[in-house]
């Protein structure tokens, strides 16, 4: 998804399986409007019991978690609400569903006990008896709709993670508030399931879906097959995992957002099926898309019959379906577009009658034929461009007042830049939401890859929870007293500095994610981005931010320890170097222009030596390993076989993305670039060494210098990459120190 910044950025279960799923979710009311009042709250129970939310604080603070009682809250005027009170090592949270008592004891962690959790480190060095609460910490949802994880999330940040993952980030997203989850896993068996009832053989559906890391692309209709074939193993596993991921949401409170029908087939559907009639899609990044089946036809509804039955008996039916008609370029040839909406809805309704439609508001999307031929009030449009279009001022006006989420989408590709729009948030969120006539109904958390940027994950979050505008300046010196643990001058300092650099930017220069460092550029002396849809420039003075970096070191001993400052310490420490290639590379260009063999080489040596720096800081952490990555993908193989072709799925959409045609032609190539072990000194090292070498002997010879087929590299290195360490190595102080010395 979003490789474009303006025109384009057998059968699995049984019956028997799908009975032990946990209780499908109530239908969601309308957007805006309140869900019924549940009944008055029963006794409370203590965390011993076996309630959802005691059951979470069990698995996050095992030390503590005998001292806290969750208890459930009637909701506020049919908003979700908590409240928090209790004397010291006995705290009494209240909340509207287990999910929301978690949000509110994480208010009191971080407001009253300086603690934190979060997808990208945590602080939790706790006194043996939790503090007292002074001043009942209460607090009530401005708006019913809070969604969370961008389509692409299983592709970019973990489409082999197992359930111990899952289950923390379940948790850490009930802790920051949110109650709606968007769940892709497992997709890939009901269409498997669907399309076997409809003429397909297990051999061509397993051909045509792709590999986990190249899912979600397939399930927004761009492309197919790249990664697969998959195996039957595979896709069990991955609908067991679903299961798991999905009953868990719901014992939380929590609506799992699952992928609706919309109209994708396997390939010569309309000759093997009577009566279906197909759209072709052209292509989508150097990749043929999937045909589309006419939604107004009766095979359509024949197929989306079969797909929303199969999909109840995998993962029982929620009240929230994604369906991103006609995304990214496609076309709907001669098929009037509000009539195959209004087929598309009714298909959600015959399955579903309550269901919200959630749709992403991303480039031309949602067309407005689509919102004029829905029932607006069952809709839900999740905006992409909130912090990221300046000209995006009217939504009631551009969707005809159809509800809609206030979005951010503030990492690409799963880039490891710092940043994010925060101005815009503080200055645009509570203002829409409470203008005349808005329609503004929930936020939309959408990062194309998570677990990075713990800041703004905190802080979007933030939003809807707050009574009115959110003073960026008195949350940016609260935010590091619970991240680390306590009040520290230079905390604060190098906060202030983050603040007001890589989290100062704003939508004004039409981006909302910051600028990916050059390193992990295809080499050209002229290069500005490394992804094709990313920032030319830095947004902010690099100067300046550096400054976090000694205040950062200078915290006090005490407050070290915790993975949430050794996270950040690395982040600010891999930003100076990544930034530091946006001044070097300059410097590069002048003397190669100049034909200065000797300062070439003292700058290519230079050059090398930052790279070896970044690799050395970045393997201090596990979440910094390609070779994780790379074991995480081997261990859902069943066979040798199938290990080596999962790893290669998940190598190449961090490299090339696709074959030659989508990589170079269709720009995708280094798209989900990242600042990791194993890829900073592995490939794109090797690229950069290669590219300086041939420089001096262009200079020497005086000659033009050779070009270099660099997908012939990169598809090379990616298949025959050699070893990838998978644990940490050295100490993340010692190496932050070195690139401040350094700097």
């Amino acid at each position: 998804m979003h490789i474009t910044r303006r025109t384009l950025l057998g059968a699995l279960a049984t019956t028997a399986a799908a009975g032990a799923l946990a209780a499908p979710a109530a239908e969601a009311a309308p957007p805006g409007e309140p869900p019924a009042e549940p009944p008055a709250a029963p006794p409370a129970e203590p965390s011993g019991g076996q309630g959802a939310a005691a059951a979470a604080l069990a698995r996050l603070l095992p030390r503590h978690h005998h001292q806290v009682t969750f208890r459930p809250l009637p909701r506020h005027g049919g908003a979700d609400a908590f409240r928090v009170t209790g004397t010291a090592g006995r705290i009494l949270v209240e909340g509207s569903t287990p999910a929301v008592q978690l949000t509110g004891f994480h208010r009191y962690l971080r407001h009253t006990a300086h603690a934190h959790f979060s997808w990208a480190g945590e602080q939790t060095a706790l006194p043996a008896g939790l503090p007292a609460v002074r001043t009942p910490l209460t607090a009530t949802a401005n708006v019913p709709h809070r969604f969370v994880l961008n389509d692409t999330n299983d592709g970019y940040t973990g489409p082999y993670q197992d359930w111990d993952y899952w289950q923390h980030e379940i948790d850490v997203l009930a802790l920051h508030g949110f109650n709606e989850v968007l769940v892709y896993t497992g997709a890939d068996a009901v269409y498997h399931r669907t399309f076997l009832e409809h003429g397909y053989s297990d051999a061509e559906l397993l051909r045509w879906v792709p590999g986990p890391a190249h899912q979600p692309w397939w399930l927004l209709q761009n492309m197919a097959s790249f990664g697969g074939p998959v195996s039957r193993q595979l896709l069990d596993r991955r609908a067991a995992l679903a299961r798991r991921i999905t009953g868990r949401l719901r014992e939380l409170g929590i609506t799992p957002v699952l992928p609706g029908y919309y109209g994708t087939v396997p390939p010569g559907f309309a000759h093997r099926v009577p009566g279906a009639r197909t759209i072709p899609q052209g292509d989508w990044g150097g990749f043929p898309r999937p045909d589309w089946l006419d939604p107004r036809t009766p095979a359509f509804a024949r197929v989306a019959r079969t797909y929303y039955r199969v999909q109840r008996e995998l993962y029982g039916a929620t009240s929230m379906y994604k369906m991103d008609l006609l995304h990214e370029g496609g076309t709907p040839g001669d098929v009037p577009v509000g009539a195959a909406a209004r087929a598309v809805e009714k298909a959600l309704r015959t399955a579903h009658p309550k269901a919200v439609w959630a749709i992403l508001g991303w480039q031309s999307n949602p067309r407005r034929e689509i919102v004029d031929a829905v029932d607006r009030s069952r809709m839900l449009v999740l905006d992409g461009l909130s912090d990221r279009d300046p000209a995006v001022t009217d939504r009631e006006k551009d969707w005809g007042g159809t509800p809609y989420a206030f979005g951010s989408i503030w990492n690409f590709g799963g880039h490891t830049a710092m940043g994010a729009n925060i101005p815009d948030w503080t200055r645009l969120y509570d203002h829409w939401r409470t203008r005349p006539g808005s329609a503004l109904r929930g936020i939309a958390l959408m990062p194309e890859a998570a677990d990075n940027n713990p800041a703004a994950l905190a802080f979007f979050a933030d939003l809807a929870w707050s009574d009115g505008p959110t003073e960026a300046a008195e949350w940016f010196r609260h935010w590091p007293v619970c991240r680390y643990g306590a009040e520290d001058r230079e905390a604060r300092r190098a906060w202030e500095v983050l603040a007001r650099t890589a989290y100062g930017t704003t939508r004004e220069d039409g981006w909302s994610e910051g600028a990916e460092g050059l390193f992990g550029a295809r080499p050209d002396l002229a290069v500005t981005h490394a992804a094709g849809w990313s920032p030319r420039q830095l947004r902010y003075d690099p100067a300046e931010f550096e400054r976090a970096l000694p205040a950062l070191l200078a915290v006090a001993p005490a407050l070290r320890h915790s993975t949430a400052y050794r996270h950040d310490l690395l982040d600010v420490a891999r930003q100076c170097v990544s930034n530091r290639s946006r001044a070097l590379l300059p410097q590069l260009k002048s003397a190669y222009e100049g034909r200065n063999r000797a300062r070439l080489g003292a700058l290519s040596r230079e050059w090398l030596g930052w790279m070896d720096l970044l690799e050395e800081l970045v393997a201090t952490d596990g979440r910094h390993l390609l070779g994780r990555w790379v074991a995480q993908a081997r261990s859902w193989g069943a066979t040798g076989a199938e290990r080596d072709h999962l790893e290669y799925d998940a190598l190449s959409v961090l490299t090339t993305w696709g074959p030659r045609a989508s990589a170079n032609g269709g720009k995708l190539h280094d798209y989900a670039n990242r600042e990791w072990a194993g890829l900073v000194g592995g490939l794109y090292r090797l690229r950069w060494a290669t590219y300086l070498k041939e420089l001096d002997a262009a200079l020497a010879a005086r000659r033009k210098p050779k070009p270099v087929d660099w997908f012939a590299l990169e598809d090379h290195w990616t298949r025959h990459h050699g070893s990838l360490p998978g644990t940490p190595r050295g100490d993340v102080l010692k190496a932050a120190r070195k690139v401040a010395d350094r700097l």
